[in-house]
C-alpha cells in the first residue's frame, strides 16, 4: 500500500525488525504519530523482548515519536490490542506499521485485529529475503544488541553482542536463521539514522525465563 502522507503508528518491539519497518515507513512519506508497545501485566517491561519501560521511553524520545503502552496478559492481549487500535483510529491514525517478514500466522493476526479497528496495514519487510533484511539494517547504519536468546538454539554468550556481519555469519554457521524470525533471538536498537543520538547503556544481569535467556540493560548518561 501507499503510506505517503498518511498518519501511522508503528507496532514497536524496540528491536531490529520494528525499527527497520519504521525507517521504511518514514522514507516512503508516512507521518509518524505513535509507537505502540505491549507490556507484561505489571506494566514494567515489554512482553516480546523484556525491555524496561525506561529504555522504551528513551527510544521514543530519541525518535521524537510519542510512545503508547498497554499492559496485558496473554489471555486478554488481543482484546486490549484491538482497543488500542480503535483509540488510535479515533485520534486520526489511519495505518499500522508492522515488522513481520514472512510468518503468515503473524500477518493473518495483524490483518484480523486491524480490520476490527478499521485501520490499514503496512508491512514494508513482507517477503523480503530474511538475510537481506539484516543486511539492509546494518547498511543503513542502525545499531542493535542481542538481548534475548532461545536457550535451545543459542548460548547465553551471545547476550550483549552487537549485531554485525560477522555475527550473522556465525549464526548461519550454527544453523539458525540469521534474522531470528523464528524466535531464535531478539534485539534492542540503540541508534541509527532516525535517532537523534545513540543510547548509552550498561549490561546488567542475565535472567533465564520461559526458555529464554534475557540480558537486562540499564541506561547510562
Amino acid at each position: 500500500m501507499n503510506i505517503n502522507n498518511k498518519n501511522f503508528f508503528c507496532s514497536w518491539s524496540g528491536g531490529k525488525d520494528s525499527c527497520l519497518s519504521l525507517y521504511y515507513a518514514l522514507k516512503n512519506g508516512g507521518i509518524p504519530k505513535r509507537l505502540l508497545t505491549m507490556l507484561i501485566e505489571n506494566g514494567q517491561r515489554s512482553r516480546s523482548h523484556g525491555l524496561s519501560l525506561d529504555l522504551l521511553n528513551k527510544q521514543a524520545e530519541l525518535l521524537n515519536i510519542p510512545l503508547s503502552t498497554k499492559a496485558a496478559t496473554w489471555d486478554d492481549y488481543e482484546s486490549i490490542f484491538i482497543a488500542a487500535l480503535k483509540d488510535m483510529k479515533v485520534d486520526g491514525i489511519e495505518v499500522g506499521v508492522y515488522g513481520d517478514i514472512d510468518l503468515e500466522g503473524h500477518r493473518s493476526w495483524v490483518n484480523k485485529v486491524s480490520q476490527q479497528a478499521n485501520i490499514l496495514v503496512y508491512h514494508p519487510l513482507w517477503q523480503k529475503p530474511r538475510r537481506e533484511v539484516l543486511t539492509e539494517f546494518i547498511a543503513a547504519g542502525f545499531k542493535a544488541t542481542v538481548i534475548a536468546v532461545n536457550e535451545k538454539q543459542l548460548g547465553k554468550e551471545f547476550l550483549g553482542v552487537v549485531i554485525d556481519e560477522p555475527l550473522l555469519k556465525e549464526f548461519e554457521k550454527i544453523g539458525i536463521d540469521p534474522a531470528g524470525e523464528n524466535g531464535e533471538y531478539h534485539t534492542v536498537v540503540t541508534g541509527g539514522p532516525i535517532f537523534k543520538s545513540d543510547i548509552n547503556y550498561t549490561l546488567q544481569e542475565q535472567i533465564l525465563q520461559s526458555g529464554y535467556w534475557f540480558q537486562d540493560i540499564s541506561l547510562t548518561q
